[in-house]
């Protein structure tokens, strides 16, 4: 005996339930019993043997409540074929003591037609409708029209009410399916778009460990490397005064170091672009890099420079700390010029000075590492993420040229 799930609530396309398949079958069942107390008190009152229409009663009624108990602890919606074959056999046997029984044919027609599919449920109907005509005919040897028509007009009628409950609770299954469907679909598409935030969250620490790299880089990095210089320098200093200007120097640069350091933390924005434009900073920039370094420093910006967008400020200023700290460790340059020009599309810095050189394809094609190279490479990342670009033209012994541009985009206005 195959098992299904428990009978699902008929609905109607709101939801609202129409009918109980627990109802329906009680009713079912209450039909089946008042029609075989109607057999029997019939029979019995034509006069017919009192034993074997009991028996052909009791065997008809035992059977039939031992199937649905079956049925209903296996929890299924389906009797075996050969039960319902044997209850046809026990209804028959009935016919044969009584005539009576064509009584119970009205339930046979509701079992009939909601177990069994289409064709079949037809073919055996039918069976049971020749059965019910002929049971009159062979015990008393004649028929008439009404015991024709009435037969068939309740067979009709039970039939079709079954087929119409078995294609409602199809509907039912069919709309239950399909809400279980959208519900896994639904859960389908929460998993997925809670996995593709966790992606992005991913990504997006990814990213703001990378911008803390490059500000740590550019600030702090280059001060600590300037410190470290200047403490060099009052180490073989000669003389008290060199080594006291020295030691001012680390304490301003100490300073510097711990105000950007405590700015990154608080707001992660940065320092130099607080409160002044970007010609400002590189000015600035420039005058502590002459007096720490001891070089020639020449700065040039178009006239009317306009107000750029701040990521493109920062990224350019970025750009020229990391150059100048790059001359200073390894130019051995006695001049740095710097110009910030413009058109309608792009900005452009160049970074220019007469030191030793270097080879500056084999720089850039050299991956990062701990111990340095990050300079380069974090310019032209932070350069190409704006869609800009950074070249380098350089020789050994040729000085060196640093170009570095960015599409020119207006700060928006609040």
């Amino acid at each position: 005996m195959s098992t299904v799930q428990p009978p699902r609530q008929v609905t109607n396309l709101e939801g609202r339930v129409l009918v109980s398949p627990a109802l329906l079958r009680a009713g079912q069942h209450v039909v089946t019993a008042m029609l075989l107390v109607i057999v029997v008190l019939r029979a019995l009152s034509d006069g017919s043997g009192l034993a074997p229409i009991l028996v052909a009663a009791v065997g008809f009624a035992g059977w039939y409540v031992a199937g649905f108990i079956a049925m209903a602890r296996a929890h299924s919606q389906r009797l075996p074929l050969w039960w319902l074959a044997i209850l046809v056999l026990l209804w028959v046997a009935g016919l044969w003591a009584s005539p009576e029984f064509i009584w119970l044919a009205f339930s046979l027609w509701l079992l009939l037609g909601h177990q069994l599919p289409l064709l079949p449920s037809a073919l055996w109907s039918a069976v049971v409708y020749a059965l019910v005509v002929l049971a009159p005919y062979l015990h008393r040897g004649h028929s008439d029209v009404a015991a024709m028509a009435g037969p068939l007009v309740g067979g009709l009628f039970a039939w079709g009410i079954s087929r119409g409950y078995l294609q409602l609770e199809h509907d039912a299954k069919v709309r239950s399916d399909l809400v279980d469907s959208l519900l896994r679909a639904q859960q389908e598409m929460t998993e997925l778009q809670e996995e593709l935030a966790r992606s992005q969250h991913a990504a997006g620490i990814a990213k703001e460990r990378t911008r803390l790299a490059r500000e740590i880089h550019d600030t702090v990095a280059q001060q600590l490397s300037s410190i470290g210089l200047h403490a060099k320098a009052a180490l073989t200093a000669a003389d008290a005064e060199k080594t006291r200007t020295a030691l001012q120097r680390i304490d301003e640069l100490s300073g510097e170091s711990l105000n950007d350091l405590r700015r990154i933390i608080a707001a992660l924005a940065p320092a130099e672009l607080d409160a002044q434009a970007l010609t400002g900073a590189l000015e600035r920039i420039l005058a502590n890099y002459a007096r720490d370094a001891g070089l020639t420093t020449r700065l040039h910006v178009d006239p009317g420079l306009p107000i750029m967008d701040p990521s493109i400020q920062i990224a350019l200023l970025r750009t020229a700390q990391s150059a100048l700290s790059n001359v200073r460790r390894h130019a051995r340059a006695s001049t740095v010029a710097l110009s910030l020009e413009f058109n309608d599309h792009e900005v452009r810095m160049d970074i220019v000075d007469d030191g030793v050189g270097f080879n500056a394809q084999s720089a850039l094609d050299a991956p990062v590492s701990d111990a340095g190279g990050y300079g380069l490479t974090a310019m032209t990342r932070r350069l190409k993420e704006l869609g800009g670009d950074l070249e380098v033209e350089s020789a050994p012994g040729d000085g060196t040229a640093l170009c570095a541009h960015v599409p020119l985009r207006m700060a928006k206005e609040d």
